[in-house]
Formats: C-alpha cells, sequence, structure tokens
C-alpha cells in the first residue's frame, strides 16, 4: 500500500531535509576549503595507501610522507600545523577500517574525499528518516524537532570526515532493521561493518540485541560471524605488511591520550577549550584531580554498575519493541560515558528519539522530562551549541583553577558529561519501570 504523506508530515519531512541540506552545505564548506578538512578521513586514507605500498600506516612518517607527497598542505598558522599533524596524521585506525577504506584510496584524494561526503550524508540522512518514521507515529512535531537538532549540527563529522559518521548511521540503520523487522540480513552486514570501523560507538547496541535474546541475538550472532569474516583479512593483510602494528597502535595511542595531548580528557588538553572537546565522563573528574588512574576508575565504576544494572534486566525481562526502543536510548547515551567519545561520536542518540516519543504520547506525568532531557543531549553534544558556549569562556578567561571555575566550567561551558549522564538514568530508571512485571 502505497503511503500517502499528511500535510503535517509533509512540512516535518521539508524541515528534516532543509536541515540535512544545511549541515551538508556547511560541512562541505569546511571540508574542501579548510587547512583540516576531511582531516579525519586523511588519516585512514593514506594509511590505507600505505598499505596498499606495502609501507607501515602505523608509523606516523610514513603517514606524513604519503601525505605531503601527494600535495598536502598545513595551515601557515604553525600552532594548526602542528595540531593537524599531531592528531589527523597519526593512525589510531583498526586494520578492518583501512581493509574498507581500500578502494576509495586507489581514486586521488578529491574525487574519493568527495565519494565520502556523498556516503556520509546518504548514511546520516537515511538514519534519521528511518528513525523519524518509527518515532513520527507517536509525536510528530517532537520527533521532527530532536532530528532536526541533530542534522543542524551535523557539520563537525561531516566537515572533517570523520568515520563516526558512517559507523553511527551503520548502527542507527541496523536497530531499525532488527527492530522494524524489515531488511534484517542488510542490518547485519551494517552493524558489523560498524563494529569492525568503530567498536566503541556500536559494541554495546550489538550486546543488547545478544542479550536481548530470541530473534535478536540470532542476528547478534550473525553480525559477529560478518565481522570477523571482515576482520581475519584486514588483520592478515596489516601483520603482513607491519608485523608489529598492535605495539605501534598502543604507542600511537598513547601519545595522543597523554597529558596535554589531543585526547587528553583533562583541562590542559590541546582540544579541551575548543568545540570538539572530550565528552567521557573523565572530562569532568579530571578537572577536580587531573589524574588518569582516578577519573578513569572513577568513570568506569559509574558507567560500568549503571550498564551492568541494565544488562541483568535486559536478561530477567521479556522483550518487546517499545521496551527495546528505551533500552537503546538509555545505551546510546551512557555508552558515550565510560572511555573516549567526542561529540561526533554523539550523533547516536538519534537512538534516544523512538522513546522520547513514545513517553511523550503514553505518559503525560514523564513527557516534558523525556522531551527536555533528550533535547539537552542533542544540544549539549551538538556543533553550534558548543562552539558558542567555548567562545563565551574563552572571553571570559574561565580558569579552572579555583572549585568555583572548575564548577562553572562542568555546568555551563562542559555539561555535555552530566546531562548524557541524566538522560541514560532517566532511560534505565523508566526501562526498570516498564519491565517491572515481566521481570
Amino acid at each position: 500500500m502505497k503511503w500517502k504523506p499528511t500535510s503535517a508530515q509533509r512540512k516535518a519531512l521539508l524541515c528534516l531535509f532543509l536541515s540535512g541540506a544545511i549541515f551538508i552545505t556547511w560541512g562541505s564548506i569546511i571540508a574542501l576549503t579548510s587547512y583540516s578538512g576531511m582531516g579525519a578521513f586523511k588519516a585512514v586514507f593514506y594509511g590505507a595507501r600505505s598499505l596498499m605500498q606495502h609501507s607501515d600506516p602505523y608509523n606516523p612518517a610514513v603517514l606524513q610522507r604519503a601525505y605531503e607527497a601527494d600535495g598536502g598542505r598545513y595551515s601557515p598558522d604553525p600552532a594548526a600545523a602542528f595540531l593537524f599533524r599531531r592528531a589527523m596524521l597519526v593512525c589510531v585506525n583498526l586494520p578492518t577500517s583501512m581493509l574498507l577504506i581500500a578502494p576509495l584510496a586507489l581514486l586521488p584524494l578529491k574525487m574519493a574525499s568527495l565519494f565520502w561526503l556523498a556516503l556520509n550524508a546518504a548514511g546520516l540522512l537515511l538514519a534519521a528518516l528511518l528513525i523519524w518514521g518509527v518515532a513520527e507515529s507517536h509525536a510528530l512535531k517532537a520527533s521532527t524537532f530532536l532530528i532536526c537538532i541533530l542534522l543542524l549540527n551535523c557539520e563537525l563529522v561531516f566537515g572533517l570526515g570523520n568515520l563516526a559518521g558512517i559507523v553511527v548511521s551503520l548502527c542507527v540503520i541496523a536497530a531499525w532493521c532488527f527492530l522494524e523487522k524489515r531488511f534484517e540480513y542488510a542490518g547485519v552486514l551494517c552493524l558489523a561493518i560498524s563494529l569492525v570501523i568503530k567498536p566503541h560507538d556500536s559494541a554495546l547496541v550489538w550486546f543488547y540485541f545478544l542479550l536481548a535474546g530470541g530473534i535478536c541475538r540470532t542476528r547478534a550472532l550473525q553480525t559477529a560471524v560478518v565481522a570477523a569474516a571482515l576482520a581475519v583479512p584486514a588483520v592478515l593483510w596489516v601483520s603482513h605488511v607491519s608485523p608489529q602494528w598492535m605495539l605501534e597502535l598502543r604507542a600511537n595511542l598513547a601519545v595522543l591520550s597523554a597529558h596535554g595531548s589531543v585526547n587528553d580528557p583533562g583541562p590542559d588538553s590541546l582540544t579541551f577549550h575548543s568545540a570538539d572537546y572530550v565528552i567521557s565522563l573523565q572530562s569532568v573528574f579530571s578537572l577536580f584531580r587531573d589524574d588518569s588512574r582516578f577519573y578513569n576508575l572513577a568513570s568506569y565504576l559509574i558507567s560500568g554498575s549503571l550498564l551492568v544494572a541494565g544488562a541483568i534486566r535486559v536478561l530477567k525481562s521479556r522483550f518487546t519493541k517499545e521496551n527495546a526502543w528505551i533500552a537503546l536510548a538509555a545505551i546510546a547515551a551512557l555508552s558515550m560515558l565510560p572511555v573516549y567519545h567526542r561529540g561526533y561520536d554523539a550523533k547516536i542518540l538519534l537512538l534516544t528519539v523512538p522513546a522520547c516519543s513514545l513517553l511523550w504520547a503514553t505518559d503525560a506525568r514523564l513527557k516534558w522530562a523525556a522531551g527536555l532531557l533528550t533535547a539537552f543531549a542533542l544540544i549539549c553534544t551538538a556543533d553550534i551549541p558548543s562552539t558558542i558556549l567555548l567562545t563565551i569562556m574563552n572571553g571570559l578567561k574561565i580558569g579552572t583553577a579555583s572549585i568555583f571555575g572548575k564548577i562553572l566550567t562542568v555546568i555551563v561551558f562542559h555539561p555535555a558529561p552530566l546531562v548524557l549522564l541524566a538522560t541514560g538514568v532517566f532511560y534505565l530508571w523508566i526501562y526498570f519501570r516498564r519491565t517491572a512485571e515481566s521481570s
């Protein structure tokens, strides 16, 4: 039966496509005109090309030579050039990422970049439309508003060509396929690709389906088989070219995560005063004690206890599609907290929209709590609001030496981790409440 959208649905779709057009246009300008444009894609692109030339992609010097030999330019600003070399031209991608990018590495960089931009745009828009299709039947205006917020703030993931754009899109599409019971084998392939590129973005979603039982467990196991089939040849290929690749990968990660470096969550990080700051709980605890042993342990304990409690409840509860969307909303928020994530990884918050819309339509007492928390989570991890807040912070020269400065930074200027924690706890509580009888 052919779907005939109502007038309100047509207006909502127009808003979604306009939001998509804005992020594609703005992101394309960043990607094609900025010195740092497509920086994340360049790392995996030249890594794959180095492998194809039997060179070690995990050696930063090899990557920089490949970039410069291809006519790559650096910013005339020495600090920006240093940051680009330190953050972008260091390979921390898994072998499977380079295997999947290898066909694009056969092309010139500009053409490969255009293909990658098209894939990112198509993936994000498709994921957004699928989630909108689930949510709009419960709350058309609320779901359209939330998804428009997300789409309007995809400039960084699009402009930098970060792998998170594809990873999140594929993960969201797979969840839709499994729960709506449509194109399920395509969902298996999507989730497998997502897992082997950036497992810390989609592993908890996969784990939920594994615990949920029934056909969902079958799909999760099929996903694991496909992921292994992709990973084994990639690891063999990289191991043949670079036998020490695991040690080199660890060394690259250690350099980027060192105190004061790019991925350091603490206040001395190179990106702490930028919109692209780390949104895991480590960035909160590091303000009060900048010691990795302290802030890592605190983050693991808080996030881990919540996730373990949720996993136990999933095992004991009867599966329903509505409860599954609520569980995925909790997972989407909480998965950002225990380990390194940035704002572009938080686009997985698309998975919170169906749960929010369901509560908006069925629970008058909780509809505003769900709507406000979900909206705040999307806004606090969004590119434009983060840029505005950090510009204000830098202009006011808010320091983090005093307790007042620390609290102000956490609550006002770096609110994402605490808002994500509150959102995850809220949806986890809703999941516990709804499954209390069946458990």
